[in-house]
C-alpha cells in the first residue's frame, strides 16, 4: 500500500510536465518516485505470481507503458496520453475482480495460487 501511495504522489507530480510543460527541476523528482515505486510494484507482482501478466490488470500496465512511449516521437500527445493513462488507472483500480482478473489468453477469469512446492496452479476461483 505504501508503494502505491508513493507511486500516486509521483504521478501527480508528473502532471506538471505532461499537462503544463513545467521545467524539469519541478517534476524530475516525481518522475523517479513514480517510476521507482511503479517498478517495485510490478516486480513484486511478478515475484508473487506471473499470471498477473495474463490478467487484464497486468495488461493494463503494459498498455500504459506503451502509451507513454508514444509521447517520445509525438510530444504533442503528452496531455491526452496522460489523461488517458489516468482514466485507465482509475478504471482498473476500481473494476470488479471479474474484469481485473480476466485473462484474454484463457478467455475467462483466472486466479492462481502457488502449491507447497512453489509451482503455480489454477485456484479454480471465478
Amino acid at each position: 500500500m505504501a508503494l502505491r501511495c508513493l507511486h500516486l504522489v509521483g504521478i501527480a507530480g508528473l502532471a506538471g510536465h505532461f499537462l503544463y510543460r513545467l521545467p524539469p527541476e519541478q517534476w524530475l523528482g516525481f518522475l523517479w518516485l513514480g517510476f521507482g515505486a511503479g517498478l517495485a510494484m510490478v516486480l513484486m507482482e511478478l515475484y508473487r505470481d506471473g499470471v498477473w501478466l495474463l490478467q487484464l490488470r497486468g495488461q493494463a500496465i503494459l498498455l500504459k507503458l506503451l502509451l507513454l512511449g508514444l509521447v517520445i516521437p509525438w510530444p504533442g500527445l503528452m496531455a491526452p496520453v496522460f489523461v488517458l493513462i489516468i482514466l485507465i488507472s482509475g478504471f482498473f483500480a476500481h473494476a470488479p475482480g471479474k474484469i481485473r482478473y480476466y485473462s484474454l489468453y484463457h478467455g475467462r477469469v483466472i486466479k492462481a495460487l502457488r502449491d507447497a512446492d512453489g509451482s503455480i496452479k489454477d485456484s479454480g476461483q471465478p
